[in-house]
């Protein structure tokens, strides 16, 4: 029986239209005569969706018991018994009901494929079992119904059900989703923004990668060859020298030309390890193509065009860019070049573009074998071997009176040319030849104690024996060389690639660095030394080990990066060899100096300038809002102190009240520019317990008009590990500030709420609200955005209030509020993951 195919809806979220899609497309299936019914869809409430269940057939679902309570699931016997041509079954990641059939529904939507059905079905994004922890760090929520990836990738068609985060978030709030009393916490909390736009880019890379699947398969199954500028792949071959950061950068430009553009490095190693590249250039093109978007191939070929074009036909590219051959004129007699050759044989589905760059011409070196060092002990065992073992053997030979024939004396004697290249290397090895042939004319080869032969045939033995030491040998050193050589590389291809990897991450531990560099050469200090001038002292900018050196020329070992900067090493000499894994390793040791210091200079920068900003907005707050009151105060007070006027008591108490208004408002500025200081001096000690909101948020309400708030403050929510003064002033800034801007007779309403492992206390008003590019920018000292109400104060409160929220550990952030206005959210740790108290002598609030 054959399978039936499976047809996925995906979407990002839910209420982007999954269901409705394949209702829509069982409707027209129905049409064309298809046999199709509902297996399980559930409508949850929406209109539209419900409407789209008419003129189906619905298969009834089973009724299952579970802890006194009765639930309904999708009955696959039923399924089975009815035998449509297709089925319908919604949410395929959903759990059963324990005593189903199966645990997932993903299992009997199996069932049903095996018993040759087609299936129709529906699934989010964020239920595939491996984006469950990508999908919990961006919404807080741990996904416990999932599919595996397998599974879904097993569809036969998977079809992309997409919306703008915008307008699933209008569908949501003219409740076409959700009740009505739902839509305010869920536009909150799981349906922000952010949250949608991360979820739809995960749905839409998923998709296209999907979609590149069925692109190579295709191609394999019908052996298409022929390339598919579906999008433009762009391959740069680069060699290692000087030119390939043109032709990167010569490509990222070509790749933005075209929507969707990818640009592939390659570089292509000869099989034998013989190589002209430098290292450390690599290292910086591999680390440029990443920067600009693209990704680097490391492929082993002896033909270098030939790799070049299959590597490019493999990964479907479109255009092949190369540089102009550094080669002299005369090289080209030895053959017509690699881009000459590759532009050759592209064909018409390729297109291959010569840059021209500054190196051109002006010639490359030949491949150079890299030496092996096979280490001294090894060296004088492989001459004793070819040297003393032919002897001792000769001795051995001539005192056993045993005849063993010509041909096994030669043999013998072979085994130790064998032993002593295994062990010394081709030089000991040709002794052992020369030695050997010697012995064996002298003492085994009529007339034997002469070197004379007498037999021809002995001759040729001889020569014969010689010939093959010498190619056995020469096999043996070659093999010996190449193992060590493959060693080395890896060796040095980790380290590079560890030293991209930091340049990539971002790594800027100047003492792990150079620790790292202790560690590969096995030294006993490393120190970076810098100097201002040439005529300046050395000066130590990071060192570790043992009595690192304070001079280059005290270092066993010195690595100059640049006029006035040197990695110097005690411990031991380096061979040459070592020094360009040296050279990569004191160069990143210079950038990651360099980064140090411009975050440096750029955090001083930062702090004059937020100093002359925080001066100059004091300055403009005292001369302004702060003697506004004060003018005020003083006009009360002269009035009353007049003599020539007779105050009625009703307008004494008014003068009296704008004293007071005035002497509170002065109150309350000097209090936020109190806090503001200890905030930004860093005087601010928290003093932490654990700690119930609602004994913390009412007192925060004194300070605004009654009325103008509503608490909702569930008891069951879990205490939380705050400062009780801190958190106190942090709310009654917020509160103001939301009373403020709320229009009048409408109450601010102060909720809180528990979300994943945090707890939040939301503040919602419904006034004007901000743009998405001022969100940030309210909590800066001294802004007020907008035409602020008058008496709106210096614009301390939201930067005072986010300052403290920071002090016990929390966060506060602003959102737009569903039907208008602006909600600040501040979340903060349960008690529960707080580590412990570590209470300070005194609190400072």
């Amino acid at each position: 029986m054959a399978r039936g195919k499976l047809r996925i809806y995906l979407g990002a979220a839910p209420g982007v239209g999954k269901t409705y899609a394949m209702l829509s497309e069982a409707h027209r299936r129905v049409e064309r005569g298809t046999d199709c019914v509902v297996a399980f869809v559930e409508h949850h409430n929406r209109p539209r969706t419900e409407v789209m269940l008419h003129g189906l057939e619905q298969v009834p679902r089973r009724e299952v018991a579970h802890r006194g309570s009765v639930f309904t699931e999708m009955d696959v016997e039923a399924v089975l018994a009815r035998r449509p041509a297709v089925a319908l079954v919604d949410e395929m990641a959903h759990t059963n009901v324990p005593g189903s059939r199966n645990v997932k529904r993903w299992q009997d939507v199996e069932v049903l494929l095996a018993a040759g059905i087609d299936v129709i079905s529906t699934v989010n994004i964020q239920h595939l079992e491996s984006l469950g922890d990508v999908v919990e760090s961006i919404t807080g929520v741990r996904q416990r119904e999932t599919v595996p990836d397998e599974v879904v990738r097993r569809a036969d068609q998977i079809e992309l059900v997409d919306m703008s985060p915008q307008a699933l978030r209008r569908r949501m709030a003219h409740g076409n989703i959700y009740q009505p009393d739902k839509v305010d916490a869920a536009l909150s909390n799981y349906f922000r923004p952010g949250n949608l736009t991360a979820l739809r880019e995960l749905a839409l890379l998923w998709t296209a990668d999907r979609v590149d699947e069925y692109l190579q398969e295709y191609r394999t199954e019908h052996r298409v060859s022929e390339i598919w500028g579906s999008r433009e792949r762009i391959v740069v071959g680069i060699t290692g020298g000087p030119e390939g950061r043109t032709l990167i950068r010569r490509a990222a430009r070509l790749a933005e030309k075209g929507a969707g553009g990818e640009v592939l490095a390659v570089y292509i190693a000869r099989s034998d390890g013989l190589t002209a590249a430098s290292p450390r250039e690599l290292a910086v093109q591999r680390a440029l193509i990443e920067d600009l978007g693209g990704t680097f191939h490391h492929v082993i070929g002896d033909d270098v065009p030939t790799a070049l074009l299959e590597f490019a036909r493999g990964v479907n590219a479109t255009q092949i860019v190369l540089g102009v051959s550094r080669r002299h004129s005369w090289q080209y007699i030895l053959g017509p070049g690699v881009s000459a050759v590759v532009a050759r044989d592209s064909g018409p589905d390729l297109d291959v573009h010569i840059v021209t760059h500054d190196e051109a011409a002006k010639g490359r070196r030949l491949p150079t074998a890299r030496t092996a060092r096979i280490g001294r002990s090894r060296t004088i065992w492989g001459w004793l071997t070819g040297l003393a073992g032919p002897a001792l053997l000769a001795l051995l030979l001539t005192h056993v009176d045993a005849d063993l024939g010509l041909a096994n004396d030669v043999l013998l004697f072979l085994s130790f040319t064998v032993a002593s290249a295994m062990l010394g290397g081709l030089l000991p090895a040709l002794a052992s030849a020369a030695v050997g042939s010697l012995l064996l004319n002298w003492f085994f080869t009529p007339p034997v104690r002469e070197l004379t032969i007498a037999d021809p045939k002995n001759l040729v033995a001889l020569l014969i024996f010689v010939g093959v030491a010498i190619s056995v040998a020469s096999a043996v050193d070659l093999a010996a060389r190449r193992t060590h050589q493959a060693a080395r590389l890896r060796a040095e291809s980790e380290t590079l690639s560890f030293l991209a990897g930091a340049i990539l991450r971002g790594e800027s531990s100047l003492d792990a660095l150079l620790e790292r560099v202790r560690e590969t050469f096995s030294m006993e200090s490393v120190a970076l030394l810098q100097r201002g001038s040439d005529v300046e002292p050395w000066n130590c900018a990071g060192s570790v080990g043992a009595h690192p050196v304070a001079r280059p020329d005290d270092a066993d070992v010195e690595m100059p990066v640049g006029d006035r900067m040197s990695l110097a090493l005690s411990g031991r000499a380096l061979p040459a060899e070592d020094r360009r894994v040296l050279g990569a390793f004191a160069a990143q040791a210079a950038v990651v100096l360099d980064r140090q210091r411009l975050v440096g200079e750029a955090e001083e920068a930062r702090k004059l300038a937020e100093g002359n900003r925080i001066r100059t907005s004091l300055l403009a707050a005292v001369s302004h809002d702060l003697r506004t009151p004060l003018a005020a105060i003083k006009a009360a007070v002269t009035s009353l102190r007049s003599d020539d006027v007779h105050w009625s008591e009703e307008d004494q108490a008014e003068l009296l009240e704008s004293i007071e208004v005035g002497t509170d408002r002065l109150d309350h500025l000097v209090g936020n520019l109190l806090d503001m200081s200890r905030l930004e001096t860093g005087m601010v000690t928290p003093l932490i317990r654990e700690t119930d909101l609602d004994e913390v948020v009412p007192m925060a309400l004194g300070g605004v008009p009654e009325g103008s708030a509503e608490l909702d403050i569930p008891e069951s929510l879990p205490m939380v590990a705050v400062d009780r003064g801190l958190l106190e002033r942090a709310v009654a800034n917020i509160v103001e500030n939301a009373v403020k801007y709320s229009p009048d007779g409408t109450p601010v309403l102060v909720s809180a709420s528990t979300i994943a492992d945090r707890v939040e206390l939301r503040v919602v008003d419904r006034g004007p609200g901000i743009p998405d590019e001022a969100k940030d920018r309210v909590f800066a000292p001294f802004q007020r955005y907008g035409d602020a109400p008058s008496g709106a104060g210096v614009g301390l409160g939201l930067a005072v209030a986010r300052g403290f929220a920071e002090a016990i550990g929390g966060t506060l952030t602003a959102e737009d509020t569903p039907g208008g206005g602006l909600t600040m959210v501040l979340t903060l740790r349960p008690a529960a993951d707080h580590p412990g108290p570590d209470l300070p002598g005194t609190a400072t609030n």
